[in-house]
């Protein structure tokens, strides 16, 4: 009876590298899962490559980067294992960094909840009181100047992000009026551990 049901597993897969899998992730990206070769048939499990590239939807253009072959730890002790490689978290990043997913605007109601005006940056940029003499509420636009890199190693990841914010303030007209932008660059690291039976993350500024 196993063999008959690997039997079938292989023929299905063999069809399957003809195919094109493709899901939708969301309404900005999509990821293809076909099959990168055949499948390898052992004794005791199956090893499947999927391509795992993620793709702005709709649009499945070529990448600049490579993907690598990396080899499972040996183990045996659970029925499914799971790995991705950089590669799929690089095409991921250039997915959603092309459909501006990383571009968002804080708009002037969420800076006056949290009480941030002109006055605020006035105190540590005085450049700013030049031009806002009367407190004045703000906009605050984030936008990703590069494409996120995201680097794998043995027990964590680390994302290096480099970016801007711009700081507009919101004239009595409900004109924007930019006052200044700040360059920013980011290095994280991140480390994921399960602990009684929960995934759990801890977060690392490098810089």
């Amino acid at each position: 009876c196993i063999h008959k049901i690997i039997l079938v597993l292989v023929i299905f897969c063999v069809l399957s590298t003809t195919l094109t899998a493709v899901m939708q992730i969301d309404d900005l990206a999509e990821v293809d899962y076909s099959l990168s070769g055949l499948p390898a048939v052992f004794q005791p499990f199956i090893d499947l490559d999927l391509k795992g590239i993620v793709f702005p939807a709709g649009n499945h253009t070529d990448y600049p980067y490579v993907a690598s072959s990396f080899t499972i730890p040996d183990h045996s002790d659970s029925m499914l294992y799971l790995a991705f490689s950089e590669y799929f978290f690089q095409t991921s990043s250039f997915a959603y960094y092309t459909t501006g997913a990383f571009n968002m605007t804080i708009a002037e109601e969420t800076c006056s909840y949290f009480h941030i005006n002109t006055e605020i940056f006035s105190s540590i940029i005085p450049e700013v009181a030049k031009y806002s003499v009367t407190p004045y509420p703000v906009m605050l636009k984030l936008m990703s100047t590069e494409i996120p890199t995201i680097s794998l190693q043995q027990d964590s990841f680390t994302v290096e992000i480099q970016g801007s914010v711009e700081v507009l303030t919101i004239l009595p007209d409900s004109t924007p009026q930019s006052l200044f932008t700040l360059n920013i660059a980011a290095n994280t690291s991140i480390s994921l551990n399960i602990f009684d039976q929960k995934l759990m993350g801890s977060l690392c500024l490098n810089r």
